[in-house]
């Protein structure tokens, strides 16, 4: 019952109750030496009190003198009570070798022989000594010294006494002290149980154990479902977590050694102990782990203001252009679709307009131009470009430039042959997606009646490279220079001048390049030229030129 209860309990409640019982342990064993050596102490300095007094009345010379007079008693029982009166002790007996008292603080008793059998070493021995016996008053506590003549032999005996329930009455004083001392450190240790427990529910964030419990199975059961790998570490750079996925892109089995090993034996090259130093975060960076390229996120954990440690995801690179590969390739067939749609559902119309019109031969001749020139084009796509997502991303670009009315010209002598297996077709995709609608859009603004945008491709050698080539309103010679920087337009307009600039850092990663020029149509040439490594071997350079 007990054990259920407790187990019940609030933990702050059980915080309490650990420390209250631990202060309270702590006292009682501390009072307890302590009132037994302050006990001691008392009787030992009593005991020496007794003592030294009982030796002054032994060396004293009225007290010899008297041993020497037919009746001692009669000098020695007024000396000695008057000494007991000013002392404080409780008895002073003074006797001769035979324990018969000459002194005593009930006078009826002087003549009888002193009781408590403790005279033998002062009388027999001549030694002075501290004893505990009972006597006619009672247990006391005694100071016995031998009397000695002139010539050093024993004459009798010396015995000063306190009561051992004075003895015990001045212990109790002490005592009483104490109790006091120790309730006052009782009402301190509950304020500080109470302050403690409160400290350590803040810390925990007021979770009970059982919460505390769950939580971490649940955090344990979330790492190991994610795909990205998890590694943190600690203030002092010692890995404190890492999750499966992690241990696969690091190439190393799971072990319950590798925590608390430092993050530089496991990851050389990390930069988490960069954002531990200055607490900045991290996103997407790329690093080598092993034969592995992968994009990794740092990021501090902050506590009370301070970097307490430092959490790093990555993934590898292939997985995530994979994933990038497939989207682009859903949204070019989407686009494609899309464009499709709209544009057949406008010939529709114009078709059936035709009908009910009666002109019908014109009608035929809609229906047969734009059979032939989408069958024309998937057929030459289809021979031309065998990589699925760049023949697609094309064909949804002829239908744009349909939509627009500007007249998309693919050069029948291009050819791209099959992409390697791990190009980054995505990148590619993003470079000519730009250019296009760049060409696309300057095409429009042109008054140029020709309205066409060319474009050549061609993997002879060992690089792609590609040429678009438009009849658009150009740009200003000074101006070449800037359009690829970040932000740089001709239109003022916000959120805008930022295609090319994604060209230029596509191209960077695919190691190419791209040169411009005047068109002789009236526009812009732009020339492509992309490795068929496409940046699997990274050039430690990349360049944009502008031709002129």
């Amino acid at each position: 019952m007990v054990a259920k209860y407790i187990n019940n309990m609030k933990l702050q409640t059980k915080i309490v109750m650990l420390v209250f019982s631990l202060f309270l342990l702590i006292i009682i064993v501390l009072g307890t030496i302590f009132n037994t050596i302050l006990t001691a102490s008392i009787e030992e300095h009593i005991g020496l009190r007794a003592l030294n007094l009982a030796e002054t009345i032994a060396s004293m010379p009225s007290i010899r003198t008297a041993f020497e007079t037919p009746h001692p008693e009669e000098v020695i029982q007024p000396l000695a009570e008057s000494i007991r009166m000013k002392t404080g002790a409780e008895f002073i007996v003074i006797g001769n070798t035979d324990s018969i008292r000459y002194s005593h603080p009930n006078p009826d008793r002087v003549g009888q022989k002193m009781v408590g059998g403790d005279n033998a070493l002062a009388l027999e021995d001549g030694v002075s000594y501290i004893s505990q016996s009972e006597g006619t008053l009672g247990p006391s506590l005694r100071g016995k010294a031998p009397i000695l003549n002139e010539t050093g032999q024993i004459i009798g005996i010396v015995s000063v006494g306190f009561l051992n329930i004075n003895v015990e009455e001045i212990i109790q004083q002490y005592e009483n002290k104490i109790i006091l001392t120790v309730l006052l450190f009782l009402a301190i240790a509950i304020i500080a149980s109470y302050q403690i427990a409160k400290g350590v529910k803040k810390a925990i964030f007021g979770l009970e154990p059982k919460e505390i419990g769950r939580l971490f199975e649940e955090r344990s059961a979330i790492l190991q479902s994610v795909h990205e790998g998890i590694i943190a570490i600690n203030d002092k750079g010692n890995i404190s977590m890492i999750n499966d996925a992690a241990y696969n892109v690091l190439g190393i089995q799971p072990r319950h050694d590798i925590l608390q090993t430092h993050i530089l034996e496991v990851l050389p090259n990390t930069k988490m102990l960069n954002v531990l130093s200055d607490g900045e975060t991290q996103f997407n960076k790329e690093m080598m782990i092993g034969d592995n390229h992968v994009i990794a996120s740092r990021v501090p954990i902050i506590t009370d203001g301070k970097v307490t440690g430092v959490v790093s995801s990555f993934r590898k690179k292939t997985d995530i252009e994979q994933l990038s590969n497939e989207l682009s390739q859903v949204q070019q067939y989407a686009e494609v679709l899309r464009s499709q749609t709209h544009e057949y559902s406008n010939k529709l119309h114009t078709i059936s307009g035709l009908i009910q019109l009666g002109s019908y031969q014109d009608a035929l001749e809609i229906i047969v131009k734009e059979t032939s020139n989408y069958e024309e084009l998937i057929h030459f796509l289809l021979d031309a470009v065998p990589d699925t997502l760049i023949s697609a991303f094309l064909l949804g670009k002829y239908t744009r430039a349909h939509e627009l009315k500007v007249n998309f010209i693919i050069n029948k002598d291009s050819a791209l042959g099959a992409l390697p297996k791990d190009f980054q077709r995505e990148k590619l995709v993003t470079i000519l997606g730009n250019l296009l609608d760049n060409s696309f859009e300057a095409t429009l603004e042109s008054t140029n009646p020709k309205n066409e945008v060319h474009l050549f491709m061609t993997d002879l050698g060992n690089d792609f490279i590609f040429e678009i080539e438009d009849a658009g309103v150009g740009i200003e010679d000074d101006k070449l220079d800037l359009i690829f920087d970040k932000g740089f337009s001709t239109k003022n307009e916000e959120n805008r001048g930022f295609g090319l600039y994604l060209v230029k850092e596509s191209l960077k990663d695919l190691n190419g390049y791209i040169t411009v020029s005047k068109s002789e149509m009236g526009g812009l040439v732009f020339v492509v030229v992309v490795p068929k490594t496409g940046g699997n071997e990274l050039a430690e350079n990349t360049s944009t030129h502008n031709g002129r």
